[in-house]
């Protein structure tokens, strides 16, 4: 049987300085993947795979809500065996984006 992750298309990623911040703030408006970004940034990098977050969302919609992160400079992804992982570019994203996700990090009162 032929390893299925080889024939997965490697992810497209984009650096947080080619990202405008109307296209940020969108991917970070939406619960789903507000919530993806909290669970990144509680985790270690590279610790967590798509499959491992607990969202009302099936597989289809987790793939879209991940090629969003991307997009937005959020998230960096790699294939690891049947493993797709995932770390927040918190670093990056901050160096172009100040305090942002700090803010929307926080705990809401």
């Amino acid at each position: 049987m032929a390893d299925r992750s080889s024939h997965r298309a490697a992810p497209v990623h984009t650096h947080p300085a080619d990202v405008p911040l109307l296209t940020a703030l969108a991917a970070l408006a939406d619960p789903v993947r507000l919530q993806l970004v909290r669970e990144l940034a509680g985790a270690a990098e590279w610790s967590r795979g798509c499959g491992s977050f607990d969202v009302p969302v099936g597989k289809a919609a987790l793939s879209h809500h991940f090629a969003v992160l991307r997009a937005a400079g959020l998230v960096e992804q790699r294939d690891q065996g049947p493993k797709r992982l995932n770390r927040l570019r918190r670093e990056e994203f901050d160096a172009c984006f100040p305090g942002l996700l700090d803010l929307v990090l926080r705990e809401e009162h």
